[in-house]
């Protein structure tokens, strides 16, 4: 019966996006489950999945993105002190991706299509109003460049907690 213990790793290296750049971690036991949970957050959300031009709205994807600094903070807080707030560790890790990632993303594009979405006429659907907004097209372009930089954020906390991404 194969082990399905996960991976001990002594030291893991990896770069990151979001200016986080190159980081060099030798996760314990603390930062590898607190990884984990970050890991599972990320990937279970629209975050880091592809939002097809005819599909979704851009609105889920952004409320999907928000909803990760709660989450995060809830994983950081739980996980304590040890998770460290260092470049290298999870928890600095962690949050320079939602200060230097998704932050700036969610800055620029929330007002925006709220104020899109503050127009819809009755009767109309959100689906067809977020369609006719002349910024759709970008803000899904840019969720789409954000998303693969989310996936390479993805890859190194499954690295960090020791399993295959």
């Amino acid at each position: 019966m194969p082990n399905s213990t996960p991976v001990v790793l002594k030291k893991v290296t990896f770069s990151l996006p979001f200016g986080i750049g190159g980081v060099e971690i030798e996760p314990d036991p603390t930062e590898r489950n607190a990884a984990w949970e970050l890991y599972v957050e990320l990937v279970t959300r629209v975050a880091v999945q592809s939002l097809h031009p005819q599909e979704g709205l851009v609105r889920e994807a952004m409320n999907s993105l928000y909803s990760l600094f709660g989450s995060t903070r809830e994983i950081l807080r739980k996980a304590g002190p040890k998770v460290g707030a260092s470049h290298n560790s999870v928890g600095g890790i962690a949050i320079a991706v939602l200060n230097n990632g998704l932050r700036p993303f969610l800055s620029k594009w929330h007002p925006l299509l709220q104020e899109w979405e503050g127009q819809k006429p009755d009767g109309t659907s959100p689906q067809a109003h977020e369609k006719a907004w002349d910024k759709e097209i970008v803000a899904r372009g840019e969720l789409d460049s954000l998303r693969k930089d989310l996936e390479q954020y993805a890859n190194a906390l499954a690295e960090i907690a020791g399993v295959s991404a």
